[in-house]
C-alpha cells in the first residue's frame, strides 16, 4: 500500500468563495464558527469518466443542508454546478471524488453568529474503493450510539455535526477489526452504517429501513429505481434488530461505499447472491453511462 499523503499537503486547486487557490492555501482561521459549532454542511460527491454522477441533485441537498441549518449559500445551484465542473477540470480527473462543502465564517463567534458569513468550498481528488476488498463482503459490527430522533437534531441535513458519533462508531469498529459499524435509533431500530444506508433480502425480496430519520440519500434512491426497473420488490420499513438474522443477503450503499456486499454483522453471517450481485453491476454500468435506464414502471 502506497504512503498516504495529508490532505493539506497534496497538490492542485479548490474553489474556494468563488476564487481557484493553490490546494494548500485553501485555508481557514482557527475561530471559525463552523469549526466550534458544527455549523457546516456538505456533500460527497463522484466523478466517473469525467462525469459527477447526479451532481444537481447533490447540489440541490447541500442548499436544502444549509437551508435546515438556518443559513443561506450565497451562490446558486447553476453557480456550484459550473464551480464544481470546471475545478474537475481543472484537476484533470476522470475518476474522482468530490466534496462540497459549506460553512459559517470567522466574522462572529458565539453561539449566535448570524454576521459571522457563510463560505463555500469545492475540493476534488482522486479516491479508489470505500472498502478494500468491497466484493468480498464487508464484515460490520453494531455501534453503541444511536441515531438521533428528528426533535432532537436536523437529521435530513447533510451537516458535520452530526458525524461525530459516526467517527466514534467507526473508530471502534475498526479496532476491533471490522470495516464499519451498524448504528440503530434512537427507537432501537436498524438505522444506517456510519456513512451509507442499509438494504436486505429475504425470499428475493429486498428490506430497507424507513427513512424518516436518515439522510434522504442520492444512492439509495438510485438503488431503488434500479430495484424496480428489475422487478425487484421493495419493503420499506421498520426493521429491528432480532430479525437480522432471517436474512439471507445483505449489501450498503453509499456515494462512497457505492453498492458493496456484507458478508457479517457482528456474528450474524450472509451470502451476496443474485440480488447483490444484479444491483452491484446494475449501479457499475449505470455511474459509468454503460446502462440506458427506462422509466420503471
Amino acid at each position: 500500500m502506497g504512503e498516504i499523503i495529508p490532505y493539506d499537503k497534496r497538490q492542485g486547486v479548490i474553489w474556494m468563495n468563488g476564487e481557484f487557490v493553490d490546494w494548500a492555501d485553501a485555508n481557514i482561521h482557527v475561530l471559525t464558527h463552523g469549526l466550534h459549532y458544527g455549523s457546516c454542511v456538505f456533500e460527497g460527491e463522484r466523478a466517473y469518466d469525467g462525469a459527477i454522477f447526479k451532481s444537481r441533485e447533490h447540489s440541490e441537498r447541500l442548499q436544502r443542508s444549509a437551508e435546515m441549518l438556518g443559513f443561506e449559500l450565497p451562490y446558486t445551484v447553476d453557480e456550484i454546478e459550473a464551480a464544481k465542473h470546471e475545478t474537475l477540470k481543472r484537476m484533470g480527473l476522470d475518476n474522482a471524488y468530490v466534496r462540497a462543502v459549506a460553512w459559517r465564517g470567522s466574522g462572529q463567534m458565539g453561539v449566535a453568529a448570524k454576521k459571522a458569513g457563510i463560505n463555500v468550498a469545492i475540493a476534488i481528488w482522486e479516491w479508489g474503493d470505500y472498502f478494500a476488498d468491497k466484493m468480498k463482503g464487508i464484515r460490520i459490527t453494531i455501534s453503541d450510539w444511536k441515531r438521533p430522533q428528528p426533535d432532537s437534531a436536523p437529521v435530513k441535513a447533510k451537516a458535520a455535526g452530526l458525524y461525530m458519533i459516526c467517527t466514534l462508531s467507526k473508530h471502534a469498529a475498526e479496532a476491533q477489526g471490522y470495516a464499519d459499524a451498524l448504528m440503530y435509533d434512537y427507537k432501537g431500530r436498524v438505522a444506517e452504517l456510519t456513512g451509507a444506508h442499509i438494504f436486505f433480502v429475504k425470499d428475493g425480496e429486498l428490506h430497507t429501513p424507513t427513512n424518516d430519520i436518515l439522510l434522504d440519500g442520492i444512492t439509495r434512491a438510485t438503488v431503488l429505481d434500479l430495484a424496480a426497473r428489475r422487478k425487484i420488490k421493495v419493503r420499506q420499513r421498520d426493521i429491528m434488530p432480532e430479525e437480522m438474522k432471517d436474512f439471507t443477503e445483505c449489501f450498503v450503499v453509499g456515494t462512497a461505499a457505492e453498492v458493496t456486499p456484507v458478508r457479517e454483522i457482528k456474528g450474524i453471517e450472509f451470502t451476496p447472491g443474485d440480488v447483490t450481485r444484479a444491483l452491484v453491476e446494475d449501479y457499475d454500468k449505470l455511474v459509468r453511462r454503460q446502462l440506458v435506464t427506462e422509466p420503471a414502471e
